[in-house]
This record gives structure tokens, sequence and C-alpha cells, in this order.
């Protein structure tokens, strides 16, 4: 392993025959640093990026007792709460095992111990605690916006929408997200979730619509042996799999209203019984629930419980229709052409300037949904890198033919996209090379003007991208 990849571990011993016994054991595969005393110890965590503590209980001056070994536990986990300190003892007893444990050691082994058992349990914790950094650093990517996950766009509509919901994933709020079919709630879900605290725990989604009535409690509580016809065995529902995370209940409106109370009363006690069962259980989970219907009016027409709906509607996010995301649909067309080409072993396409003036001009009733499914259908029947309007459903260029055939209004065209609009008059390379201008911008205006976070977000290599720049004389 080359040296700059190797993790640090950190052994505190005051006897040098175990420190050097645990170093050759393990400076092959980590870079291995050795303290006698809790103060050498200290002066080493704090100069050295550590991995993994390896810690003596009884060291000097006090080897009487564990003072010493649980100081040095208390300061690592103080300096850096997600640090694996393993305790190495030759005290069995319980009281000493319980006394590390509340302090929050990663692992214990005693004395005199066997060196491979060492090897496996430091190798766990280094894997532990580098899982645990990649998370704080794709959580503070997401925090800082630089990364949305597989939501796409630069609209302030999405933008405000993204705001609110990076706002809210930080405490437990329950969240009803609202808007029409297909505008991405179960993804705004998901960025909530992995947003937020929760974001190691479980995500299970469920969608009411999608089951028969008669199963609806049975998914979401679970159920014992014998309960129904059909229950061979126990089944845990979705409440219990979400326990510690979120459970995200799509399609909240088409819930019946008997399902309705029990729903209600699971969220007000975090309390529920598996169908057939008699045992209270009790879940620690986040609520999240999506709906295309108006709940008010459902409520005003006692269709909805209003309890319940005040329940869910702690904070309402309510997405915005593509159609008032223009600046969007170039940007999403893209994406979702480079993702048709990796799915379908496609060459990665380029758009006519006209397909894209097609796409501005349609009104996507079913939304980000629709336009994914279109743009995917034009990368698999294309025979060609370049997709036209040709390859666009009838639905899409009669709608669009209507819009184009208004008069527009009389302005003189700006040489760039303007919100996402190919100006007629542009000769066709000067319009894919506007396209492609708007496409560099916005990658690198979202990764902070990183390049290579921009060249990824893309798909395209590094070295291209850098072409692309000076091509298209993009500040950068």
């Amino acid at each position: 392993m080359p040296e700059e990849t190797k993790q640090t571990v950190l052994v505190v011993d005051d006897h040098e025959a175990v420190r050097k016994q645990l170093y050759w054991a393990l400076e092959e595969n980590y870079r291995v640093l050795e303290a006698a005393s809790r103060q050498q110890a200290l002066a080493l965590l704090d100069a050295e990026p550590i991995d993994v503590v390896l810690c003596d209980l009884r060291l000097p001056p006090i080897e009487s007792d564990i003072t010493e070994g649980l100081a040095i536990l208390e300061a690592s986990r103080k300096l850096n709460p997600l640090l694996p300190v393993i305790v190495i003892t030759g005290d069995e007893d319980r009281e000493t095992a319980l006394k590390v444990v509340q302090r929050g050691a990663y692992d214990l082994f005693y004395k005199p111990f066997n060196i491979d058992e060492v090897e496996i349990i430091v190798r766990r914790a280094a894997r532990h605690y580098s899982l645990e950094q990649d998370n704080v650093n794709l959580r503070s990517e997401l925090r800082k916006g630089g990364w949305q996950g597989d939501i796409v766009g630069s609209s302030p509509a999405l933008r405000r929408i993204i705001d609110q919901a990076r706002a809210v994933a930080e405490t437990s709020a329950t969240v009803l997200i609202t808007g029409e079919s297909g505008t991405g709630k179960e993804m705004m879900a998901r960025f909530i979730h992995n947003n937020s605290p929760r974001a190691r725990a479980p995500f299970i989604a469920c969608n009411i619509a999608a089951l028969p009535e008669s199963l609806v409690e049975s998914e979401l509580f679970g159920h014992e042996k014998g309960a129904f016809t059909g229950a061979t065995s126990r089944r845990q529902g979705r409440f219990e799999l979400a326990d510690s995370g979120t459970l995200f209940l799509d399609e909240i409106g088409e819930m019946s209203p008997t399902m309705q109370v029990k729903l209600l009363r699971v969220l007000q006690e975090r309390q529920f019984e598996r169908l057939g069962g008699k045992q209270e259980l009790t879940v620690d989970i986040r609520v999240i629930a999506a709906t295309n219907r108006n709940l008010e009016e459902m409520v005003e027409a006692n269709q909805f419980r209003a309890d319940l709906y005040y329940r869910l509607n702690i904070v309402n996010l309510e997405l915005p229709p593509l159609r008032e995301r223009p600046d969007d649909i170039p940007i999403l067309a893209t994406h979702f052409a480079q993702k048709a080409a990796a799915k379908h072993n496609k060459p990665t396409s380029a758009f006519a300037p006209t397909l894209v003036n097609r796409l501005l001009a349609y009104r996507w009733p079913g939304n980000i949904r629709e336009l994914e499914n279109v743009i995917e259908r034009a990368v698999v029947i294309s025979g060609s890198s370049m997709l036209d309007e040709t390859l666009l459903p009838d639905k899409v260029l009669s709608q669009a033919n209507s819009v184009q055939n208004t008069p527009a209004p009389t302005a003189v065209p700006q040489l760039e996209l303007n919100n996402g609009m190919l100006p007629p008059d542009l000769s066709f390379e000067t319009a894919i090379q506007n396209f492609k201008r708007q496409l560099v911008r916005q990658a690198l205006r979202e990764c902070n003007s990183s390049r290579s976070e921009a060249a990824h977000r893309l798909k395209i290599s590094r070295q291209y991208l850098h072409r692309l720049i000076n091509e298209l004389n993009v500040e950068g």
C-alpha cells in the first residue's frame, strides 16, 4: 500500500515490547505511531491525523487503576467524536468493559492478545472511520449546495424549494410534499433524508395508491403469523423497517378513512401493533408524505381527516411543475440523454436546436417523468448521435407547433440562451455552441468552479471539459 494512502494508527502502551509487537503487526498496512503515556498520546492526537487509537487502560503514573486510559479515551472522543478508540485491557471484569463502552470505545481486547484478532479489529475500525468521514464530507457538500444528488436544475423556483428542503432536513419536522404527478416528490423526500441526521438509517418508501386497500395495514404495520389467510410467518411493516430513519408515504390522499385513523394514532404516539398482534411496538422515525391532490379541498369535502392533515402538514414543500421551470428543461434533457445512453449502451447524444425549441414549447403535463420518457425514447430509436425533433412523439410536436405558430414579440435575439430558449434565427452550429456553453457554465457554477466535479457532473473527461472551456470561451 503506498505510504500516502495509509491510514494512521496510534498505539498507546507503556510497555515497549507490546508497542513493538503491535507496530510490526500493523506497519505493513498502516502508518503506526507510538506513545508511552497520556501526555505523549494527547500531543500526537493534537498534531497528527489519527484514524484509529489502540490504548492500554493502565498507564503511568497511576498503573493501579484505569484512570489514565479512560482519560485518553475521553480526550480522543472529545477531539474527534468519530475517531474509533480500541481499548487494550488485562481486566476481564464486566465493570471495566461497561465503563469503556459507556465512554464510547469502539471495541476492546484482552491481554494476552491474539495478534490476528487485533488486526481484524483494527481493519474494521479503520474502514468504519473512513466511511464515517465520507458520510460527513458528503453531507457537507450537500449542505453547501454543490451537489444535489439526482435533483437536476438551477431555476429560481427549484433553488427556493431546495433551500427550504435543506433547512428542514436538519430538523425532525414532518414534511408534506405537494405537486403535480411527475414533479419528483420521492426524489425530494430522499434529498431531505440524505441531508438529515438520519442519513445513515433506512429510507423506506410506500406508495399508498399502489396497494390494495386490504393490504395497506399489513404493509405499514406488519403482521403476525396467522393474522389472515396467507400470513404464514411474521412480517415487519414499513414502520418497523424505517426505525431510526425516514418513512415516505406517497399518494397519502388515496388512504382510506379507516387507515387515516390508524395512521393518526401512530403519528401521535409513535406506537403500533402488528396486524394480529398484541405487543406495542415503538419506533423513532421521520414521516414525509406526498400527494398530487389538494388535501385542503378533501378536508372540506370530508374525504380526508383534518387532524391528520394538520399532523402531516407541519412543513409544506410545493414542487413547481416543469412548465414553470423552463430554464431547467435543456439541463434535464441533457441529463436524461446521458442516463439513457449509458442504460442502453448508445453513444452520447447531442441536441439539434429545433428539438430543444420543441421541448421548450411543450407544456409537459407529465412533468419531469414525461420528459425523461420522451428523451429516453428519442435516444433508443435514434440512429444517430444527433437528436432532432423527428424523434419526438406526435403530442409533443402538435402542441409545440401551436405555440410556435403564435406571433413572437419583436425583440432583438440574445446570442446566449435566454431562459433556456434558443433564438430561432441562430445557425445550427451557433445554437449548439450556445447550448454547450450554458451547460458548462451551469456545471461550474453548481460545483463552485471545481473542474473535476463539473466534469463528473457532466459525465465527460476533465481533459474534454478543459477543451470546451477554451473553445467556448467560458470563464472558469
